[in-house]
């Protein structure tokens, strides 16, 4: 498992799919807010004047001395739930992360968000 005491040192990493595969380079982190373990990162990818950012789950991930290879392929990841460069997600959009990977998605008991960005 990837601890999150380790965060600081990912951004700007390449991010690769299981094959090696560059996807993108790695521009933030979002944990789950139960257990404050790292879920989710942004991939910065697109055209270097067209930059956005593309969300996929940290699930088996495994670091190296200068990636993170995630468990999914990189044509998954592209057509992924996106946000501009500047933007942040949105608390309705969580979801849409979630099911675009077919994984479970549960708010908490009062309603709070699943994602906190670090």
């Amino acid at each position: 498992m990837i601890h999150s005491a380790d965060i600081r040192e990912w951004r700007n990493r390449s991010v690769l799919d299981p094959k090696g595969h560059k996807i993108g380079v790695l521009e933030a982190i979002y944990v789950d807010t139960t257990t404050d373990e790292p879920a989710v990162a942004t991939v910065r990818t697109g055209l270097p004047t067209r930059h956005h950012l593309a969300f996929v789950p940290l699930d088996e991930a495994t670091l190296g001395p200068d990636y993170v290879k995630v468990s999914y392929a990189k044509a998954l990841v592209k057509k992924a739930p996106s946000v501009g460069m500047d933007d942040i997600l949105p608390a309705e959009s969580e979801e849409a992360i979630f099911q675009h990977y077919d994984m479970a998605y549960q708010t908490g008991a009062g309603g709070e968000r699943q994602l906190a960005r670090r």
